[in-house]
């Protein structure tokens, strides 16, 4: 699979909306959803002439297991562990919209979990789908870090993990770059935390987190050019009563 250069990619993250939104039950279970959103307005900033001739429509919604139905011969070549890592994303749901017309760029991954930590790192799931509809290698770990999430009943966890150093180098490059051609601009690159929890939030890892007033939801708001620089900025521990 051919991905976009490391800084052209980083561009079009820079002029995103992301919402990552966590519910949890009483009983452990909840729904994971990210909403990946282009910000029209700051991609026209970033994309100059090229935006208005844009000619393109898409609108796909599937579920990650039809790739591994579907591809079954492909997903047989893969090692056990590798075929057990494709299985955690097996009812992830997912929605892409692209639409020149409407102006409508939006990514939506979604999925009902039984526990906290069955919840996969969603921003790997088109990377994955394409991995085995190709037969290819694990791509999807060229990325430089991991989400992993964790919840006990009291204390919950976001942890990012770095998985590749030089690629995390690039990164930090690129958002250097990024900001010495981009910095003047007005641009909307959001990256949001909302998490919902079935008891009263105790304490909070993050002071920039704004607790509801009946103490049981969260949200955070990072800049999305600072967390692809920095990924363990988001992490997170959340205690509760």
């Amino acid at each position: 699979m051919k991905y976009l250069s490391a800084f052209l990619f980083f561009i079009l993250l820079s002029s995103c909306q992301i919402t990552e939104t966590i519910t949890i039950n009483a009983d452990g279970s909840g729904k994971v959803e990210v909403v990946q959103l282009r910000e029209e307005n700051s991609y026209m900033q970033l994309a100059g002439e090229e935006y208005s001739k844009e000619n393109v429509f898409e609108d796909t919604t599937y579920v990650f297991k039809e790739y591994i139905d579907k591809y079954r011969e492909n997903f047989s070549k893969y090692k056990p562990e590798e075929q057990q890592l494709f299985q955690k994303y097996s009812n992830v749901k997912v929605h892409l919209k692209k639409s020149s017309f409407e102006k409508e760029y939006k990514n939506e991954f979604s999925l009902h979990f039984t526990k906290v930590s069955d919840i996969p790192d969603l921003y790997k799931t088109e990377n994955y789908a394409s991995d085995i509809q190709h037969n290819y290698a694990l791509t999807a770990e060229n990325h430089y870090f991991r989400i992993e999430y964790t919840f006990d009943g009291k204390v919950f966890k976001r942890s990012v993990v770095i998985i590749n150093e030089v690629e995390f180098e690039k990164a930090k490059g690129d958002s250097e770059r990024f900001k010495a051609k981009y910095g003047a601009s007005k641009l909307t690159q959001s990256y949001v935390l909302k998490y919902y929890f079935p008891k009263k939030i105790k304490s909070v890892s993050n002071s920039k987190a704004i607790i509801t007033s009946d103490q049981k939801s969260l949200t955070i708001e990072f800049q999305l050019a600072d967390c692809l620089k920095d990924p363990e900025s988001t992490n997170l521990e959340v205690i509760l009563d």
